[in-house]
């Protein structure tokens, strides 16, 4: 599999106006559906609440769970969709009580992967190996975010158990813009539904969720009146330009993308040093971006340019020649490490090449193509088993249909993807949100979305806006940095903080 493949697996931008698929009716009539939609929409089952209880560091939590869906009508008053959620309320329902709204990215990614790897009361485990999809555990979360914040997973249409009326109305959901829309108005549906809008309102997102919540939090305010709290991004792309230049050899995009290459090396050699690392980040931008944004060097002063570049990310000198210093294309195969191939996610997690006779990288990713779809069927059963919710659909983890259909600001794939930016969404957010904060959390050795493109965009928001009101923390690991307990645990801390700290200022005021 190519690195573009890996790519369009992620996430990003703008789309263009609400469909009108996804308006909504205060009081939907009752009709008679198209016989396509009672077909799809008779498998979803109703609505299941159970009780349960967490064991937690601080003693047993009880909380409710609601599995269950909402209903998306068109402006001509029929049912466009139906979105399958997962809510989360602890102890005795406060309506006070802070809520957080999770979703995933892809585009066409369902919530699965936060759900049973971050936030929820149970979490999948991989075993010691950490990366064993063929015996995975689910058990209780000791890091899970309930204690602090009741919890809200929705499956975009298309992901999960949420199902479009038809093939026709699905494409009116897939575009940024229209997507935002849709998660907009599900996430007011359940505030009314459930007495919620006193609550102060939270978003996370993973990867093109990141993104997505940006956008959301700008509908929510726009369309429905909601004002959020903050924004959480979990390995977010938040600017296009800054990911997607490599493929064009921008030399920003390149130094951005090194350090998170010299932290995989300094993991696969396992001597993970954080001095270490942050000379590399210097290097990045200063040396290695102007020799990179200048002419090729020559002589005894190339000599020593590729070698430290070679050095940093352990792709072999003469390929760094080549390739005048842009090795953003060149990592996944490792040329000391003959034989094995690296992931985008974690590029210090390798694997054997399966086809070491080719010249190009064909692999399956060894990560989202590995031991992490077993997310997909883990929740399935825990969803059965646990939460009451019995269905006979198939729970599409990772839909590569979405992802092909989307519409990004300028079309599909490609130039809108890299055209793709949040980053106007936050400032505006800062401005007119007193109280709105943004966190942002990413792995060292995650090269797809490196943490050096969030740290940029941070750096450049007006001071004004950003300070005290933005953060950005780091662990060790990649893409999904929370399959390791250490950095899950080490996440949740800085979480619990980030909400501690807003406890005492209330919410922002609704429109």
């Amino acid at each position: 599999m190519s690195l573009t493949r890996f790519v369009i697996r992620l996430c990003l931008y703008l789309a263009v106006l609400a469909s009108p698929a996804t308006a909504q009716q205060p009081d939907a009539p009752t009709q008679r559906q198209p016989s396509s939609e009672a077909g799809i929409f008779s498998l979803i089952p109703d609505d299941s609440v159970t009780e349960h209880r967490l064991e937690t560091p601080d003693g047993p939590l009880a909380y409710t769970a609601t599995a269950g869906t909402l209903d998306l009508y068109g402006q001509d008053g029929n049912r466009t969709a139906k979105v399958f959620y997962t809510a989360y309320v602890a102890g005795e329902r406060d309506p006070e009580r802070p809520i957080t709204f999770v979703f995933n990215g892809g585009p066409g990614a369902a919530s699965a992967y936060l759900h049973l790897g971050l936030v929820g009361p149970r979490v999948l485990e991989f075993g010691e190996s950490r990366d064993d999809g063929t015996r995975p555990s689910l058990k209780d979360n000791p890091d899970s975010w309930l204690p602090f914040t009741d919890l809200v997973l929705i499956d975009p249409v298309g992901t999960g158990w949420s199902r479009a009326a038809s093939d026709d109305a699905a494409g009116r959901f897939y575009g940024v813009q229209q997507d935002a829309e849709s998660l907009a108005k599900v996430i007011a549906l359940y505030t009314q539904k459930n007495g919620r809008l006193s609550s102060p309102a939270y978003l996370l997102g993973e990867s093109y969720g990141g993104f997505r919540a940006a956008k959301v939090a700008s509908a929510l305010k726009e369309t429905q009146g909601i004002l959020v709290s903050g924004i959480l991004m979990v390995s977010p792309l938040v600017e296009g330009r800054l990911i997607f230049g490599g493929a064009s050899n921008d030399p920003v995009s390149a130094a951005l993308q090194l350090p998170a290459l010299a932290a995989a090396e300094m993991e696969r050699r396992d001597a993970f040093d954080i001095g270490k690392l942050r000379e590399a980040e210097h290097f990045a931008m200063t040396d290695y971006l102007v020799t990179l944004a200048g002419p090729s060097p020559a002589g005894p002063e190339a000599d020593a340019f590729y070698q430290r570049v070679a050095d940093l990310t352990g792709i072999a000198k003469d390929e760094v020649a080549k390739a005048r210093g842009f090795v953003g294309g060149l990592y996944a195969r490792l040329s000391e490490d003959s034989g094995r191939v690296a992931s985008p996610y974690d590029a210090a997690y390798t694997v054997p090449d399966a086809y070491p006779e080719s010249t190009m990288n064909r692999n399956d990713d060894p990560i989202l193509d590995g031991f992490t779809r077993a997310y997909g069927a883990a929740f399935a059963a825990y969803a059965h088993d646990e939460l009451g919710f019995r269905t006979g659909m198939t729970y599409s983890l990772l839909n590569t249909a979405v992802n092909r259909r989307w519409q990004w600001n300028d079309g599909r794939g490609g130039e809108g993807r890299a055209n793709a930016s949040a980053s106007g969404n936050l400032r505006d957010l800062l401005s007119t949100i007193p109280r709105f904060r943004v966190a942002i959390y990413h792995g060292y050795s995650d090269v797809l979305t490196p943490y050096g493109a969030s740290r940029y965009v941070l750096d450049h928001l007006p001071p004004a806006l950003s300070e005290g009101r933005t953060e950005l923390a780091i662990f060790r690991g990649g893409h999904m940095f929370y399959v390791d307990p250490a950095s899950r645990r080490q996440m949740t801390e800085d979480v619990r903080r980030f909400y501690s700290a807003l406890a005492g200022q209330g919410h922002p005021s609704r429109s």
